[in-house]
């Protein structure tokens, strides 16, 4: 019997590795089935998603004035390392000028590459992944019409072992949720607009909120604030506990203008989303305000 144990803990040790290498496995979302789903989206409200997911403020290219050059390569500092987002322009070459509908859909809502490998969750497909995918094909179809960009970004700047993908997939297993958000009866449709805008496409809580030790944003702060995962701050509290005396109006615009009722001017990479809100339907701005105004008050964190 002494002599199985060193057999039988390599077996378990092996079944053990097993199951894990194939619950960390990349699963894409969608199927070729699905490929007529996201082939037929509409532009012209795509970009409306383009602006409220903003995708510019870390896909446009670093050093031109032109938003819509999508070339990539901006340094996006954080704990683990630096972060470049790749070239998503119409590029065949070094962007996505190659990609399906579906491909394009499983990356966004899966964080699952064409080539079957996981993405980091720098991309915040943990927001994305609720969205409708018929809103993602409207996105699809806008992202088709820019302009091609060639040159490709530089690589991820990250120290072994987080070079290694494979454990995103476990790290997916606990905090990746599929299911879109449904509309809530008890609310008006503003309300539930902006709820979609603020949870979903806008992915608010990934900057204005505290991260655990899995770097996923706690449940009980979203929307609070937190440290800046570039290390340069603090981001502010959102909720009704530091913005009461704010009205909704007070709300819209500041997405609108980049300006608080106290005077204050959005700086940094607010300044970057108000350039993308302002850019959406006031009715848009208003519904985000409504939902933000909705809001428990959550106390921030201590730094």
């Amino acid at each position: 019997m002494r002599r199985r144990w060193p057999w039988l803990l390599l077996a378990a040790g092996l079944a053990a590795g097993a199951a894990l290498w194939w619950l960390s496995a990349p699963r894409p979302r969608f199927g070729p089935e699905a490929a007529a789903m996201f082939e037929q989206g509409d532009a012209a409200r795509g970009r409306r998603l383009f602006a409220a997911g903003d995708c510019a403020s870390c896909h446009a290219s670093p050093g031109q004035p032109d938003r819509l050059r999508l070339g990539g390569g901006m340094a996006l500092a954080s704990p683990l390392g630096t972060f470049r987002p790749p070239n998503i322009s119409p590029d065949p070459v070094d962007g996505i000028g190659r990609w399906s509908g579906v491909e394009f859909a499983n990356a966004l809502m899966a964080g699952v590459s064409p080539d079957g490998r996981h993405y980091y969750p720098a991309l915040p497909y943990i927001g994305y992944a609720r969205m409708r995918p018929e809103d993602v094909a409207d996105l699809w179809a806008y992202l088709r019409t820019l302009p091609p960009v060639p040159g490709q970004a530089p690589s991820h700047d990250l120290a072994f072992p987080l070079t290694i993908r494979r454990p995103i997939g476990l790290w997916k297993l606990i905090y990746l949720e599929e299911t879109p958000l449904a509309p809530d009866p008890a609310q008006d449709a503003a309300w539930n607009r902006g709820r979609y805008l603020v949870e979903a496409v806008a992915h608010c809580a990934e900057c204005h909120g505290t991260r655990n030790m899995l770097l996923a944003v706690k449940e009980t702060t979203r929307l609070a604030g937190g440290p800046d995962q570039e290390g340069t701050g603090f981001v502010p509290n959102i909720t009704p506990a530091r913005l009461e005396h704010w009205s909704e109006a007070d709300f819209v615009a500041l997405l609108t203008t980049g300006r608080s009722p106290e005077g204050r001017v959005a700086r940094s990479s607010m300044a970057d989303v108000v350039l993308n809100t302002a850019s959406l339907p006031e009715a848009d701005r208003a519904a985000i305000a409504r939902y933000l105004k909705s809001q428990p008050a959550r106390e921030t964190p201590r730094p």
